[in-house]
């Protein structure tokens, strides 16, 4: 996959903002499409998870429509604005859509299998499991060997884009406004901030801070070597120093105090007990220089949309995530507070939520 060039030296801006919105409703016809199809498929080879879950009402689904749109429309002004280049509006697995859409169907006959016997836990015998802490050995989403093989870490991006409607990219690209608006705090050239994304995954987050922050020192930390392989070759394909990426938890970090002057999560904490989440914003409390910023993307929460209460208690019904819940009532503003964070802002866009927290300056 080689990265778009920048179109805007090319392109006048109407036609690429035409562009852009004929991109982002392909994707969701596609997402929609499929959906579609699987579930249908789905219902009628596992029956019984019809009835997990509620069906959504016009107008919920009329509302959802009204956030996609508002969410693209913010994700074109920021590009305009320069906060990253419009290039990456159009920044698209391409290679790995036509050589892995169809291994996303295959796998379909394994999720229903692990359906019926509602085994979540099940791996490969050649997979070490050897040091992993028990609630990372699931199948989340009902992924084949959940985040332990290169199968996985090859679909994990199409599956996402397709569960959200290809708006995952333009929900991860709400973090950068704030992230560099909090670098602006130190007085450093662009060559000497570190930003770490936890739980890297891929490399798709770090992908999009890359291309708004090309001189940046990037760095990556994922329990998954598979996913770490790929995000390795995912971001070698673009210009810029090559993100460092470590196979740690984030948990205890291997960095030292006070190391970076920004910290990003994406989609990592419905994933984790709440006694984890603490501790992992705990260490990021830890690593982050004073004066320096963590910045939070996940599933919106109960409080924030009760409209949209049905899809939340809908979502670990369908799809196998075992903390979800509990997330859904979490107060992580509290759990920012608890850790040492000040002037905690919290905002929605689409079906996610965002924390941009502050580690105050040292005293004295």
């Amino acid at each position: 996959m080689q990265s778009t060039p920048n179109i805007d030296q090319f392109v006048p801006d109407s036609l690429t903002k035409v562009a852009y919105q004929g991109f982002q409703e392909s994707k969701k016809v596609f997402g929609f499409a499929h959906k579609l199809v699987s579930d249908r498929l789905t219902d009628t080879f596992v029956p019984e998870r019809y009835h997990k879950s509620q069906p959504l009402s016009p107008q919920i689904l009329e509302k959802l429509q009204q956030r996609l749109k508002k969410l693209e429309e913010i994700d074109w002004q920021e590009a305009r604005q320069g906060i990253y280049p419009t290039s990456l509006l159009f920044d698209n697995p391409w290679s790995d859509f036509f050589r892995y859409y169809p291994e996303v169907w295959l796998d379909m006959f394994k999720i229903w299998d692990r359906l019926k016997t509602r085994e979540y836990q099940q791996f490969d015998a050649k997979i070490d499991r050897e040091g992993y802490p028990s609630y990372y050995l699931q199948n989340f989403h009902y992924q084949t060997d959940g985040y332990l093989s290169d199968l996985s870490a090859n679909l994990y991006d199409l599956q996402v884009e397709i569960l959200f409607n290809g708006s995952a990219d333009a929900m991860r690209r709400r973090i950068i406004a704030p992230l560099k608006q909090s670098l602006t705090a130190f007085d450093v050239p662009p060559q000497q901030q570190k930003i770490l994304d936890l739980a890297c995954g891929t490399g798709r987050t770090l992908r999009m801070i890359r291309g708004a922050l090309p001189k940046a020192a990037l760095f990556g930390v994922d329990l998954s070597p598979a996913y770490l392989r790929k995000a390795n070759q995912l971001l070698s394909e673009i210009p810029g120093e090559l993100p460092q990426l470590l196979k740690a938890n984030a948990e205890e970090l291997p960095y030292l105090d006070n190391y970076f002057h920004a910290v990003t999560s994406v989609f990592l904490f419905h994933e984790l007990p709440g006694d984890v989440r603490q501790q992992v914003i705990n260490e990021a409390f830890r690593v982050i220089q004073p004066g320096g910023t963590l910045v939070v993307c996940d599933s919106m929460q109960a409080d924030d949309s009760p409209d949209f209460r049905v899809m939340m208690e809908n979502f670990p019904a369908i799809f196998h995530e075992p903390y979800y819940r509990h997330y859904t009532t979490d107060d992580l503003q509290e759990r920012l507070t608890n850790a040492g964070f000040t002037e905690v802002r919290v905002t929605n866009h689409f079906v996610s939520k965002y924390w941009v927290a502050r580690k105050p300056m040292a005293s004295g």
